[in-house]
């Protein structure tokens, strides 16, 4: 798999609404994807999360479960220095 279809497969979880990031999961696994990436953090986590359980439960039942769920920190300088923000992957496979 070239490294551009992989960054296709990446979504990254921000305002947008859950519904949103949910039609682009069920258009990514259409398109014949066998994996996709939900990437989040700070206070995106918990849309990340519902955008998960809303795709395998509802959408893309028994077509799609959740294989990995990666969760972490990252540091990031702002104006009044460094603020350390929680992050999540949670990654959907085709069953």
């Amino acid at each position: 798999m070239s490294e551009e279809q992989q960054d296709q497969q990446v979504i990254y979880i921000g305002r947008k609404g859950t519904m949103s990031y949910c039609l682009v999961v069920v258009t990514i696994f259409n398109k014949g994807a066998d994996e996709c990436i939900l990437k989040a953090r700070g206070r995106s986590i918990s849309k990340a999360v519902d955008v998960a359980e809303i795709s395998t439960r509802k959408f893309l039942a028994e077509q799609i479960k959740i294989d990995d769920i990666k969760i972490g920190s990252e540091e990031i300088e702002t104006d009044t220095g460094v603020k350390t923000v929680s992050t999540i992957d949670i990654t959907l496979r085709r069953s």
